[in-house]
């Protein structure tokens, strides 16, 4: 980061008002009739209706369209565990997301605990106000525990977007990838370094998509995660493969996809030359990938690459998922995100980016021309189309998978476009 874009970004979080977000009315409140209404004495109303029937605080209140962020402070963004505080500008950042791309209204809640069981309890004893619960920035292997927890207690969508997020988009990517390759994600040798949360995540969906867990190598900072390997916790156990191959370059021999959620430079020209005809390589880490996005096209001309950065193509941004998930799983009032609104969410973004681009798309990032290919295999944050795509499909399958508590809505298209739910199985 540059001098000049520090110093922008404190005058920008700091003036005119401090911070990023803020709280409006949505009714009149000036006058004593307005006053009488929206607090004593007629605020008794709702209250007693909501006391009769629980399911009217989605009538009378704010619930339906209010998510929580919340987090511990313990992985915030590249900074590690700066806790709970410092990592409260970024919880306005996702707010803002939220309210910019899906008109979700958001409280970002910071939360200090003692143990994740402290976490899950607090975030519990809260979650009654809320019609979903955003998990973020909670390092692994504790995000895993907490998220479950909390999925088991409470009664409205937990979703660690750190996680399930970006599993998302790469998935939907990926997909896309194989395609233009020539390859089937059944078939494909995959090598996912990083075996947090994005990397776990990531594997167990590509699973649910039909890639073969024995497929997957994962690889952390001690190589290789075989079933010999001694001390794995329960969620590495998990991972878990029966193979000879220990270090990072033994698993890329030969692989046909590199997902790369883990540190800079880690991605040795050698390594990247080995795998497969046709490569596909996503190098996550951010801003500095695995392997420089200009050395990996010099060493391959065959690959299909994404990164987690703007200025080159295909990046990977959670900003394509979660606005939109929430929004339809907020529309159909779910219980939770499960794995068919997670599949519906990935091949609606799948086929979102084969679609032709639309003039806005090409305006915002100053081109003449888009189309799917190599250089564009996941659609760009700044397409409108996202908001009549993801959340159709996301009701849909909540809908279909009894998820839901509320009807498809009745102001959606009446499926989601081009067969996104069809071909979400």
């Amino acid at each position: 980061m540059t001098e000049k874009l520090k110093q922008a970004s404190l005058e920008y979080h700091a003036h005119p008002t401090p911070g990023k977000t803020a709280t409006r009315l949505t009714k009149p409140c000036d006058t004593q009739w307005d006053l009488s209404l929206a607090y004593t004495p007629g605020v008794a109303e709702p209250v007693r209706r909501i006391a009769e029937n629980p399911d009217e605080i989605f009538r009378y209140t704010n619930k339906g369209n209010l998510v929580a962020v919340v987090t511990d402070g313990t992985a915030v963004l590249g900074l590690g565990d700066v806790g709970p505080r410092a990592g409260k500008p970024v919880m306005e950042g996702k707010a803002v997301l939220f309210k910019r791309f899906a008109d979700i209204d958001v409280f970002d809640i910071e939360v200090e605990a003692e143990s994740p069981e402290d976490f899950v309890e607090t975030v519990a004893r809260i979650a009654g106000g809320f019609g979903g619960i955003n998990l973020e920035d909670i390092a692994a292997p504790h995000c895993f525990g907490i998220e479950q927890a909390l999925i088991e207690r409470l009664d409205v969508p937990v979703f660690h977007d750190d996680q399930h997020g970006t599993a998302i988009i790469i998935a939907a990517g990926l997909l896309n990838a194989l395609e233009l390759q020539g390859k089937r994600l059944e078939d494909a040798r995959i090598v996912c370094l990083g075996a947090g949360a994005a990397g776990t995540a990531s594997s167990q969906l590509l699973v649910e998509l039909g890639a073969r867990r024995e497929n997957i190598l994962m690889v952390d900072r001690k190589g290789v995660i075989h079933c010999g390997r001694p001390g794995l916790n329960a969620f590495k156990a998990s991972l878990a493969v029966e193979t000879d191959r220990r270090t990072l370059a033994d698993a890329m021999r030969g692989a046909d996809v590199f997902i790369g959620v883990s540190g800079p430079n880690l991605v040795t020209p050698e390594m990247l030359a080995s795998m497969a005809d046709r490569p596909v390589v996503f190098a996550l880490s951010n801003p500095d990938p695995e392997i420089a996005h200009d050395t990996a096209l010099a060493v391959r001309s065959d690959l299909i690459m994404a990164t987690g950065r703007s200025d080159y193509p295909n990046q990977v941004n959670n900003v394509l998922g979660f606005p939109f998930i929430f929004r339809g799983t907020l529309d159909v009032r779910a219980r939770s995100i499960n794995v068919p609104m997670k599949i519906a969410a990935v091949h609606a973004l799948r086929l979102l980016a084969q679609a032709p681009v639309v003039p806005e798309v090409l305006a915002a990032y100053d081109l003449d021309h888009l189309e799917f290919g190599p250089d564009y295999i996941i659609p760009k944050p700044t397409d409108p189309r996202l908001i009549d795509w993801v959340p159709p499909a996301i009701a849909r399958a909540a809908v279909d998978s009894g998820a839901a508590r509320a009807d498809y809505p009745a102001h959606y298209p009446p499926m989601p476009p081009a067969g996104a739910v069809e071909q979400a199985g």
